[in-house]
């Protein structure tokens, strides 16, 4: 980094074969970092050519490829969507190239916290009951249950339980009930009925939708029990007899849910997602990097992380491919990139439709310079599995799931596979929280960090001001053993957690 000095703003060169460098502080025109002279104004985060790119030719960030001239770029220019464009172009997967055997340490010498170790031998990081819906239409009464029993005191004389969520969405019906979008549902209710924060499960459907909870069952071979019920609307007889029924149904949970208590329990018990909201030039710099290093560690203590939001990994996927155990996992990660070029194409819009207008405004220019920055979340270690969205996660150490990039829609899907916690980067600013399972923020600049100090958990903005990735790495995983072990995070103090829950629909809605 380029020191500050009355004339030299700050600047970053990522990679010696960079095209351009990004602003630390920002660089009024006339400044001259790195011995250029600045022709615009180049704001926070942003980018600032330092050599003259012929229309059509690559801009190089990381030393990879984020998009190519729209016009002459003459050194000093501002460079952004005004003058630099996305367009696809082939991109070497050397599958399994860098692969390598990680060396995992063993159970007694692991990092431990304390968890809820369940019958399934499954463990949790949190104690919840879910009342569940499998169509929109049971939603209002789902909240209800969830609102009386919640504002009843009754959990005051249940320590152990962290909560009753309503866990509600927006289709269930209008559906090829033999399709994709059916799959895609129960995969996505099963998952968070079986995610081990969750202890306790009531299923409400209204009777005739298209989601039927009794094929839901069918299909995972599940039957009623004390702490897995179900119900419908239409059987029940009405609005106000199923919302007492419910009532009752979650009441009868209470003192077996409370029962659970924290115990030691090795890190290998981990799984944690991997997300990325509200972007900025400084995502694949600070925060995302140094999450990348808390979960190299993570694996080297034996547990799981997964790394998901398909769109935002797009154009930085070769990375991840060199990285895969094996030809197949590789070519696995490649057919679903496949799938949403023409997913997307279908639809009439293009992969360079993901960078919101915030990830815009805080430097980040087209979908490619976003993914190569979003994957550094995943770290360096190998790349052990690719699942589709919702699938039970059974592979340990660094794996991928295939998601949407918005993400509500990419975290339940990676809870439903299993994740019992959530560390989410954010530059421009995130109000997101997860329950059943706890999101830890991550602030990419420290102005941010103290703009909205009530929501992130984290700043990682400090690493600019020199403190050292391996040094704020750390801090993220010990960060992740306390909340696995109880401690509350910013989102859960304030609440958030159960709007959140939105699965993906695929499918045209009938």
């Amino acid at each position: 980094m380029s020191p500050k000095l009355p004339n030299a703003p700050r600047t970053l060169r990522l990679n010696p074969n960079d095209n351009v460098i990004v602003a630390v502080d920002t660089v009024e025109v006339g400044a001259g970092p790195e011995g250029v002279t600045a022709r615009q104004r180049v704001m926070r985060g942003h980018k600032m050519a330092t050599a003259a790119t012929a229309k059509g030719a690559a801009i190089l960030k990381f030393g990879q490829i984020i998009g190519f001239a729209s016009s002459d770029i003459a050194p000093g220019d501002h460079v952004h969507t005004h003058n630099c464009s996305f367009a696809a172009f082939e991109r070497d997967y050397a599958y399994a190239q860098d692969a390598r055997d990680e060396m995992i340490l063993p159970i007694a010498q692991q990092a431990t916290f304390q968890g809820f170790r369940r019958a399934s031998g499954a463990v949790g990081t949190r104690n919840y009951i879910g009342v569940m819906t499998s169509v929109n239409c049971s939603a209002t009464v789902a909240r209800f249950i969830a609102e009386a029993v919640n504002r009843s005191g009754i959990l005051e004389q249940y320590p152990n339980i962290d909560g009753i969520i309503p866990l509600v969405h927006s289709t269930g019906c209008g559906i090829d009930s033999d399709g994709e979008t059916f799959e895609v549902l129960k995969r996505t209710t099963w998952g968070y009925a079986c995610n081990p924060n969750m202890a306790g499960v009531l299923v409400v459907g209204l009777g005739c939708e298209g989601f039927q909870i009794a094929r839901m069952k069918a299909a995972y071979n599940v039957k009623e029990s004390d702490t897995f019920r179900t119900m419908t609307i239409q059987d029940t007889g009405g609005t106000k007899k199923t919302i007492a029924a419910g009532v009752e149904a979650v009441r009868a949970m209470l003192p077996i849910v409370n029962k659970a208590t924290r115990t030691t329990i090795p890190a290998s018990e981990l799984m944690l997602a991997l997300q990325c909201g509200g972007s900025d030039g400084y995502s694949g710099i600070t925060a995302n990097v140094a999450l990348g290093l808390a979960v190299d560690e993570l694996v080297r203590h034996g547990g799981t992380a997964v790394l998901s939001e398909t769109p935002e990994i797009y154009g930085a996927e070769h990375l991840l491919t060199r990285r895969a155990a094996s030809r197949e996992i590789g070519e696995k990660l490649v057919g679903i990139i496949k799938w949403w070029e023409d997913y997307t194409a279908r639809a009439r819009m293009s992969m360079d439709n993901n960078p919101s207008p915030g990830n815009k405004a805080g430097g980040l220019t087209t979908i490619l310079e976003k993914s190569l920055g979003a994957a550094a979340k995943g770290g360096s270690t190998t790349l052990r599995g690719v699942y589709h969205y919702a699938e039970p996660v059974r592979t340990k150490g660094f794996v991928y799931m295939d998601t949407p990039g918005y993400d509500p829609v990419a975290a339940t899907g990676q809870v439903a596979g299993g994740c019992n916690m959530l560390i989410f980067t954010t530059g421009r600013g995130s109000a997101y929280g997860c329950k059943p399972t706890p999101s830890i923020k991550l602030a990419t600049n420290s102005e941010m960090y103290h703009r909205m100090i009530d929501d992130m958990d984290i700043n990682c903005g400090d690493v600019l001001d020199g403190v050292p990735l391996a040094t704020k790495g750390a801090e993220i995983f010990d960060a992740l053993l306390r909340v696995a072990s109880g401690e509350k995070t910013k989102s859960e103090l304030l609440g958030y957690g159960d709007a959140e829950y939105v699965p993906w629909q695929i499918g045209a809605t009938m």
